[in-house]
């Protein structure tokens, strides 16, 4: 009797010196997570701002698929929420401020424990990648949450590697929809041709990209210097493609509603005629463009047409990567002179 009272006492001990030591653990918390994506930050901030694209990336939900994902009408941008259920209970998580491609601000609570802040911060790299942080707080924590996340070997153990995992998803994902593009072959139509701007130049196939980088500019900003009014997308024609040789000659163009005299010797002004094109659209990166020229091509020859001697061979670019950031929804339209 005397042991089993002695069991007894030293149980309650025990009982207390559990609980004294959970009482004493911090009443908040802090964990955080930052990992470079190879994504510009715009791609990353319209993933992450929407929660419809959360179930794809979740590392929660990759280790528990039964979990019930539950979307509210609206999933972007402030004011947006969804919520889950799974065997710990329901959770929601909702967005209550965001800056732009740099900051979004939430609100996450979890059955009856306190709300806890969740905070993106994205940071972009000259190289076209962002650094993303991801972290959560949580303040004033009750007796019984630290007693589960002391249970569960600690706040930063239950959820450090879910962050890790979830930005590593991420990072696969949004590579993977930029990565997505369609090239169609619409078959014979008449370009318009038009007044255009344009400045010429050859050089290595290396060295085409960052010419027309330089070129581009240029162009534009000499229109713009001059009052001048662009009148559709900028567009590159190729004079020749030299693949035995590696070399290029091509000139970059803006269309212009009417012909103009410049007074720079670097921008001169010309004119299509109107012709015969085999088109050929492209939604995607501007790697693919290879794959466009040899379908269209491919087309050419099938449809036994025939090249147009000195003919125009044209690139139009009818989307801005400043302003859509995603490779994926670059449009770009393949035209080559026919008879």
């Amino acid at each position: 009797m005397k042991a089993f009272k002695y069991i007894l006492f030293l149980i309650l001990i025990l009982i207390i010196g559990v609980a004294i030591y959970i009482a004493v653990q911090p009443n908040s918390f802090h964990v955080e997570r930052t990992r470079t994506l190879q994504a510009p930050a715009p791609v990353v901030y319209n993933n992450i701002s929407d929660f419809k694209n959360w179930e794809a990336w979740s590392s929660w939900i990759e280790a528990k698929p039964e979990t019930k994902v539950t979307l509210s009408d609206q999933t972007k941008g402030v004011g947006g929420s969804y919520s889950w259920e799974d065997e710990d209970g329901i959770g929601i998580m909702k967005t209550v401020s965001t800056i732009p491609n740099k900051s979004i601000i939430q609100e996450m609570q979890v059955a009856d424990f306190p709300v806890n802040e969740v905070r993106w911060n994205l940071k972009p790299n000259k190289n076209g990648t962002t650094e993303v942080t991801w972290t959560i707080e949580g303040k004033n924590m009750p007796f019984m949450f630290k007693a589960y996340t002391t249970a569960m070997g600690g706040i930063e153990k239950l959820i450090g590697p879910h962050f890790e995992r979830g930005l590593e998803l991420l990072d696969s994902v949004l590579i993977k929809e930029m990565k997505v593009y369609n090239i169609s072959v619409k078959g014979e139509t008449q370009h318009s041709g038009g007044f255009y701007l344009y400045n010429t130049t050859s050089c290595k196939m290396d060295d085409f990209k960052e010419n027309m980088q330089e070129m581009f500019p240029k162009i534009g900003g000499y229109a713009i210097a001059n009052n001048i009014k662009m009148a559709g997308s900028p567009f590159v024609i190729y004079h020749t493609w030299d693949e035995a040789n590696n070399t290029v000659m091509f000139s970059c163009a803006v269309p212009t509603s009417s012909k103009f005299e410049t007074t720079d010797p670097d921008v001169l002004t010309g004119q299509l005629e109107s012709f015969k094109a085999v088109k050929t659209v492209l939604k995607g990166d501007y790697e693919n463009l290879k794959e466009a020229w040899d379908k269209t091509m491919t087309y050419i020859q099938t449809n036994n047409l025939e090249f147009t001697e000195t003919g125009p061979m044209i690139e139009t670019y009818l989307t801005d990567p400043m302003e859509t950031p995603n490779p994926a929804d670059w449009v770009t339209e393949i035209f080559i002179a026919v008879k």
